[in-house]
């Protein structure tokens, strides 16, 4: 092979070095364009949607799947809170809980969160969408939350997790954990550990608070 041959190759391969290195730090950049925001299961079955690695406050929200003030809440508000932890503004705690004592809200509330416990957290955003869309009513008359409604509900939210939803393997779980919770009603909202009132139902109120509050290393 003659010199000039020699040259050529090396100057094409040191080109293809060259491109997949762009290539890999091209990766590295949308990766971390995407803020690194993520839902994320804690051990106590609260759910986490936010940038890890960002500076953001937190909002916890404590909810009650069979509570009608939490439903309407989430309708009002919900995607707000979304579109701020997605834009890396706020890191959100969803923490679902079973407020009642009395049946049948109870039991709806505890089967209800136990399935939640089963759908992965790629789907669990869409299941709790689809859980207060099903919400029993009237309320404190009206059994609902049915295993068979659960798992078929886990399916619209593209979860296949039958087994998990009909044994309500996580019910005790979840009761266990809400036993630690000092808690008056649903729902209960907290910035940065703050009690907030009339401005957690109101879309541009809750956004002014989170935006214009302090940051805390989450």
């Amino acid at each position: 092979m003659s010199g000039r041959m020699m040259k050529r190759l090396l100057v094409v391969a040191l080109a293809c070095v060259a491109i997949a290195v762009l290539g890999v730090l091209s990766f590295s950049e949308s990766g971390r364009s995407s803020g690194g925001v993520r839902l994320t299961r804690q051990v106590d079955g609260s759910m986490v949607l936010a940038d890890r690695g960002g500076n953001a406050p937190v909002l916890d929200v404590y909810e009650d799947f069979d509570c009608p003030i939490c439903r309407d809440m989430h309708a009002k508000v919900d995607a707000t809170i979304r579109k701020l932890a997605m834009e890396g503004k706020v890191k959100v705690i969803f923490h679902p809980v079973t407020i009642f004592q009395e049946e049948p809200m109870r039991s709806n509330s505890i089967r209800a969160a136990a399935a939640a416990r089963c759908v992965p957290e790629e789907s669990w955003l869409t299941f709790r969408d689809e859980l207060y869309a099903m919400q029993p009513a009237p309320h404190g008359e009206a059994s609902g939350f049915a295993v068979e409604d659960l798992v078929k509900a886990a399916r619209q939210a593209g979860a296949s997790v039958d087994e998990c939803v009909r044994s309500q393997s996580y019910a005790q779980a979840h009761l266990a954990e809400t036993a630690k919770v000092r808690l008056q009603g649903t729902p209960t909202v907290l910035l940065n550990g703050q009690l907030l009132g009339n401005e957690a139902f109101d879309p541009a109120a809750l956004e002014r608070v989170i935006t214009g509050g302090g940051g805390v290393t989450v």
